[in-house]
């Protein structure tokens, strides 16, 4: 069994040299308390806590996973005490808002942070992770006195969050929704309503780590028009809590079942039951799908990352499997007292080291900068015009990094089964688990064909081209200013390419609006290998300067390079497949007859 070890170097060059988030985190108030010494001492005690407390559960939380009974959840053997470690440590306020009792770090620093504890213990990491997205939905949109009664515990860990919007006849169609919410007429306070329906796949949705559970419900209000416009967004709390903040008695939600699950066994993927339980609206009446993407899109971006730590996961299991294991000889032989060489040795095993490698380093690279984007987005120093134009970018960006990062983890997860081989498929060796862990990555917030469909379709495609200029100008401002740079000459191709491709994709679409659905999942890959590819000029490029101003480490700045090198060489090619397939349209999907797809 091998163990994940956090990768501060790379996570500290990403930061300094390639984002350089110094620079980034003295431009706005809250920012300026994050100094060097600070952000690593930051890492550095949240690396071990992630190593000493979080891992040695993972595979304890995939062999017993949580256990079910009478409406009760228990989680793995040590989940709850670590969940309190956490807590009596301050780890759930590092970015709470300073007025609920945060500390008001950069969103950047706790989305770093998240990384370390998805790679370290994917199952636990969706208890607090969850909770996030449900305290920043809640601080945006929550009347004053909701956020005063419920922010406090919520930014201490001491109550969680969910996430509620699927139902068993609606997955990614939520205008099929049918809970339905109605006033409340013994309430004795405004905004009070009473819940029905019911509620699956919602991830913590029971558990015995917390005090209280705060869960962010979709529902109908009796007025609401058909479909997505007429959803509203409610909180509704498992136990109920009195104006004075304290706990009063258990409220009508309900976990009916935890479903039996491929992964992530530690988590409890629950059917909720609301019997008219009470809740509080907490958007504008039919105007919940606006609100709710609050949440649907810090879980895109935590999604992405679950993608690219279980790729990083995969790799250190497999390399240090590689440099051990030894089969065959090499040419040139390493030790010629040995029978044979590690197989390490050998290109074949290089190709699928490398190419985990390249996923999860490129994909840190994308994932921290979108933390950096999402820092300017909330932060009140910057200007409403530099708002606006790291919210376009992150509008690409997200289902970019979510789609592309969770496609790429299967490949790098089954990779280290590979490099295993018939090690990779026993349990004891903990590789599998990286395979099923990682699988759910492509299902979650949308699948890969939702975030496909929402970057061409709703945001490139229907802005006509608009929403890309923030992106391309980034790209481009790079590109010019290292023209002398070979990743850059490379990457200018790559990059009209991909601006070549949207307008012939727009085109198509004109005369059949069913090119966009037919082409959208391979869009987006194209556009997650340029964008990669970008992020990997700029490493090689910041390790290029590295190694001019005499690094202390100059081998770790030329891995770099090389690393970029095979990124370019290697597996930018796949985009001509894309392309083409994009090309050749939608008709040979279209052809068969639904009656004919099979015959038995």
């Amino acid at each position: 069994m091998m163990n994940y070890k956090v990768p501060l170097k790379d996570i500290k060059f990403v930061a300094n040299e390639v984002l350089g988030m110094s620079e980034h985190y003295a431009k706005f108030t809250k920012g300026q308390a994050v100094d060097p010494e600070t952000l690593d001492a930051i890492y550095e005690e949240a690396a071990k806590f992630c190593e000493n407390e979080l891992e040695p559960l993972n595979k304890i939380g995939d062999e017993e996973g949580c256990t079910f009974k009478d409406g009760e959840v228990t989680t793995p053997t040590g989940f709850k005490e670590a969940y309190k470690s956490f807590v009596d440590n301050g780890w759930p306020s590092l970015c709470g808002p300073a007025e609920f009792g945060g500390q008001d770090m950069p969103e950047s620093v706790g989305l770093v942070m998240m990384e370390m504890m998805i790679a370290s213990n994917h199952s636990w990491s969706m208890y607090p992770g969850l909770s996030s997205g449900a305290i920043k939905t809640v601080h945006t949109h929550a009347p004053q006195h909701l956020k005063e009664r419920f922010m406090p515990p919520m930014v201490a860990g001491n109550w969680t969050g969910t996430m509620c919007l699927t139902e068993p006849h609606c997955g990614s169609d939520l205008g099929l929704l049918k809970t339905f919410a109605v006033p409340d007429a013994e309430a004795t306070e405004d905004g009070s309503y009473k819940l029905t329906g019911s509620k699956i796949f919602i991830s913590s949705g029971e558990h015995d780590m917390a005090d209280n559970i705060v869960h962010i419900v979709l529902a109908r209000l009796p007025d609401a028009p058909a479909g997505i416009k007429g959803i509203s967004l409610f909180l509704v709390p498992k136990f109920l809590v009195n104006e004075d903040g304290s706990l009063g008695e258990r409220n009508t939600v309900s976990c009916g079942s935890i479903e039996e699950k491929m992964g992530i066994h530690g988590n409890s993927t629950c059917v909720m039951n609301f019997d008219e339980a009470k809740g509080y609206l907490i958007s504008e009446p039919h105007k919940g799908m606006r609100a709710m993407f609050t949440f649907i899109n810090e879980s895109r971006l935590g999604v992405a990352m679950h993608g690219q730590a279980h790729s990083e996961v995969s790799f250190q299991k497999a390399l240090t499997y590689a440099r051990d294991r030894l089969q065959f000889r090499a040419h040139p032989r390493v030790d010629e007292s040995k029978p044979a060489d590690p197989i390490i040795c050998h290109p074949d095993v290089r190709r699928m080291l490398l190419t985990q490698k390249a996923f999860a380093e490129g994909g840190r690279m994308l994932n921290m900068a979108c933390g950096q984007l999402v820092d300017v987005t909330l932060s009140p120093d910057f200007s409403d015009e530099e708002r606006e134009e790291a919210e376009t970018m992150l509008a690409v960006l997200t289902p970019i990094a979510k789609g592309f990062l969770s496609e790429t983890s299967l490949e790098t997860t089954n990779y280290g089964i590979q490099v295993l081989g018939g090690h990779g498929f026993i349990k004891e060796w903990g590789m599998e688990q990286e395979v099923r862990d990682a699988r759910i990555s492509q299902l979650y917030e949308g699948t890969t064909g939702i975030q496909g469909l929402d970057l061409l379709g709703r945001k490139i495609l229907q802005s006509r081209g608009k929403v890309l200029k923030p992106l391309m100008a980034r790209v481009q401002a790079f590109i010019k200013e290292n023209k002398r740079n070979k990743f850059a000459k490379e990457l200018k191709s790559y990059v009209s390419s991909w601006e070549s491709l949207t307008r012939s994709v727009g085109f198509s679409a004109m005369s059949n609006t069913d090119e966009v659905n037919a082409a959208a999942v391979d869009y987006l890959m194209f556009a997650g290998y340029v964008t990669v590819a970008y992020f990997w000029a700029e490493a090689a490029v910041a390790a290029e300067k590295a190694i001019k101003d005499g690094a202390s480490e100059p081998e770790f700045y030329k891995t770099k390079i090389a690393t970029a090198d095979f990124y370019y060489q290697r597996i930018m090619p796949r985009i001509l497949a894309h392309e083409a397939a994009i090309k050749n349209g939608v008709d040979t999907m279209m052809a068969i007859d639904e009656e004919h797809f099979a015959f038995l």
